[in-house]
């Protein structure tokens, strides 16, 4: 176990640091200053700088902008942290499934670089938007779950923030189901499963469910009080 950290260990820096930098370009903010007189996304609304706000607050077009390079950027990651990964796996004769552990690293990293933003004051969005991107380019399976459990909710209550904090916590859920399954039935994309494979990358799932709620603790306490505003867009 020590002779793999020591040779993920450079490689799993360089992963992060480039992960949270593209991470901390929080499009959200420069999209609706172009659409929007300038104006800063975490001065309108609610105050995030995330898909949901600049849908409300400033309209169709920014957010169609924010959400094709914020999905982007975290997909982006993800690959990125998935190659540099393989690589060193393909250099030092180590299973496949390894190059996941990059992919899982990059985009936690990039959702960490979404929520605090080193180019923006630490302050941006809540990560949901670069959390479904980085599912969906882990596991499309996962990302079926997370996408069909949000519209489900969403559809129901017509409430973006408890649909995103049940889409958050069916992750570690469905990630748990879908590896021990690959564990379990010997298949995967990238060969045989460990065990150790299953319960580390569940454990980094629930520690993203986990960030997500807790960056929607305002939300929650809307949610308690009945004053958390229902689904809407501006329109001009």
């Amino acid at each position: 176990m020590a002779g793999i950290l020591e040779i993920f260990a450079f490689p799993a820096l360089v992963v992060a640091i480039l992960a949270y930098l593209l991470g901390s370009v929080c499009f959200a903010i420069p999209f609706t200053r172009l659409f929007d007189h300038h104006a800063d996304i975490r001065e309108l609304g609610s105050g995030n700088a995330g898909l949901t706000n600049v849908l409300r607050s400033v309209g169709v077009k920014a957010a169609v902008f924010t959400l094709i390079f914020d999905f982007g950027k975290c997909a982006a990651s993800v690959l990125v942290g998935r190659m540099i990964f393989r690589s060193v796996c393909l250099a030092n004769g180590l299973p496949p499934y390894y190059a996941q552990y990059g992919a899982f690293l990059a985009g936690l990293a990039c959702v960490l670089g979404h929520i605090y933003p080193l180019y923006f004051g630490f302050h941006g969005g809540k990560g949901i938007l670069s959390t479904s991107a980085m599912m969906l380019f882990l596991d499309w399976r996962v990302f079926l779950v997370g996408i069909s459990v949000f519209a489900v909710i969403l559809a129901v209550s017509k409430i973006v923030s408890i649909s995103s904090i049940l889409a958050a916590t069916s992750f570690p859920v469905s990630n748990f189901i879908f590896s021990f399954w690959d564990y379990r039935s010997g298949f995967s994309g990238y060969g045989p499963l460990s065990l150790t494979y299953v319960w580390v990358t569940t454990a980094i799932s629930l520690l993203f469910a986990v960030i997500l709620i807790l960056e929607h603790h305002e939300n929650i306490k809307r949610l308690k009080n009945g004053t958390e505003k229902k689904f809407s867009v501006k329109r001009k």
